[in-house]
């Protein structure tokens, strides 16, 4: 199984996101994760800079290759925007690939249109994956579809071969559409009946999942750091995809308890227990994981991976 390193860009600033690339690649993960927001989840967090720069910018630093973690290209970026920034992006970072998901609220709504219900998303992901893949053959582009229009469009900045789309999937339509007209699964928990789907589904291709970690010197002072940033994790259902603004995900945590967080969340420094969650998506299937890191302790928590978990997963 490849392990990566998941940089969280509602959490970290644009140099620190660099400097943990770099940080990943001397260390021994396999690749990176980044996330793609425009808001972060909660005012704690505090940042949340352009993920199409940011890639520009990591390339310059690693070779690692990149997957945004997930885009969204049915809201506030077009189609034609994505398909253009991430062409660009496989250009400056051979194995650059593109995660598309149907979205969340806290993003999508701030162009003031109607956030749509899940169906009409997934339809609308649908046709934008497809008119992603038509402008990447470096073809003119004429398309007028149900929600999407392109006027003799054409790409000039390519890359040898168009790079692949990994599509989420947090449920089984989801997971069915993405085994439909993705080249590979996302999901953000170990749970092996979805991944399961998708590869059955999709006659095996390959699935990646995220890891959140807490790494600190104490296990205490991990949870509290997971609990101040990250409480939004713990809420429930559909909640992450319909609040609409920071502040809505502050009074919904509110619900969420410390000792919820301490539940659900890899905290401290025991080498053992974060060797086990990474090994857990492997006993799930999974032929990826991206770790991230939740707190002020980023490089020691890089270390710490490079020393004792990467080598004590790959060892088993």
């Amino acid at each position: 199984m490849r392990i990566g390193y998941f940089l969280s860009s509602e959490e970290y600033t644009p140099a620190q996101l660099t400097e943990q690339a770099l940080a990943a690649e001397d260390a021994g993960f396999d690749g990176l994760w980044i996330s793609d927001h425009i808001q972060p989840w909660n005012s704690t967090q505090g940042q949340s800079p352009m993920v199409w720069p940011m890639i520009g910018a990591i390339a310059q630093v690693t070779a690692l290759p990149i997957m945004t973690a997930v885009t969204c290209p049915i809201g506030r970026q077009s189609p034609l925007l994505v398909a253009h920034a991430a062409a660009t992006c496989a250009v400056l970072n051979p194995g650059f690939r593109l995660g598309v998901g149907t979205g969340e609220a806290l993003n999508e709504h701030l162009t003031g249109a109607v956030w749509p219900s899940f169906d009409v998303r997934i339809e609308m992901l649908r046709e934008a994956v497809g008119l992603i893949r038509a402008l990447w053959t470096g073809e003119t582009v004429d398309h007028r579809g149900r929600w999407f229009t392109v006027d003799d469009a054409r790409l000039w900045t390519l890359p040898g071969t168009p790079p692949e789309i990994w599509m989420s999937g947090f449920g089984e339509k989801a997971t069915r559409v993405a085994a439909e007209i993705a080249d590979g699964y996302v999901n953000t928990a170990p749970g092996a009946e979805l991944r399961a789907l998708f590869s059955e589904e999709s006659g095996g291709r390959p699935t990646s999942a995220g890891l959140k970690v807490a790494y600190a010197p104490s296990k205490e002072e991990g949870v509290e750091h997971a609990h101040r940033l990250w409480a939004n994790a713990g809420l429930p259902g559909e909640l992450a995809q319909v609040l609409p603004s920071p502040r809505h995900f502050e009074q919904a945590s509110q619900l969420v308890t410390r000792q919820a967080t301490a539940d659900s969340v890899v905290a401290g420094s025991a080498a053992g227990e974060h060797v086990a969650a990474v090994r857990a998506y492997a006993e799930a299937g999974y032929d990826e994981v991206y770790v991230a890191n939740m707190g002020p302790y980023y490089r020691e928590m890089i270390e710490f991976y490079g020393e004792q978990v990467l080598p004590g997963v790959r060892r088993g």
